[in-house]
């Protein structure tokens, strides 16, 4: 069996959707099994310039996702001359982990952006779909949750709402041993996607 199906991120993914746009979080440990595998693993990717996804669960299955996603949306975007909406993004996701639901991806995913409005998607592995304001993925999101049903509104922007992320998968990292190793965060906007420095993260 290739190694790397073996790395589970036993982590913390998040996304909110905002007034003008979504932001992302999540920690960057990669663990197999009690053992921490990797400290400085990515788990948000951009898709696109306006739509980015979050990744949980096997690490092998996830980067494999990723570029599925990335090409087949290139495809259409040559093909037909246009964007590709959020929704749209989240449907081709859901269709490629459904056709196989025999032999799942083991994942859990947040997919989100900026098109007419700001969206946000969570699926499971069957291809399961719901439209949240807020989602958490991960061994740590029994945590986050905790943070954001307290703290979240939707109606403030980005610029208010990236405390709370940061804070949400911050109170993850100190509960949940699987969850650690560092913040990534990133935000998305009508100017495109944004992935934020160790220096601004640490101001939060």
């Amino acid at each position: 069996m290739d190694d790397s199906n073996k790395v589970k991120t036993g982590t913390t993914t998040l996304g909110l959707v905002c007034s003008d746009g979504v932001v992302f979080a999540s920690d960057k440990r990669a663990t197999m099994w009690h053992f921490i595998a990797d400290k400085n693993i990515q788990k948000v990717y951009p898709i696109t310039d306006y739509i980015a996804i979050t990744t949980a669960g096997s690490v092998g299955d996830a980067q494999a996702l990723v570029r599925y996603i990335q090409s087949d949306i290139k495809l259409y975007e040559t093909r037909e001359g246009r964007k590709m909406t959020v929704q749209g993004a989240t449907t081709l996701m859901s269709n490629i982990l459904f056709g196989y639901k025999m032999f799942p991806f083991l994942v859990q995913l947040i997919i989100g952006g900026v098109d007419k409005e700001p969206r946000l998607y969570s699926l499971d592995p069957g291809g399961g779909v719901t439209s949240e304001d807020f989602i958490s993925t991960g061994s740590g999101s029994p945590i986050a949750y905790g943070v954001l049903e307290t703290n979240y509104k939707k109606d403030k922007s980005i610029k208010e709402n990236l405390p709370l992320a940061v804070k949400a998968i911050a109170t993850a990292m100190k509960r949940d041993s699987a969850t650690g190793d560092g913040i990534d965060l990133v935000s998305i906007d009508k100017s495109g996607f944004k992935r934020y420095t160790k220096e601004e993260i640490e101001k939060f």
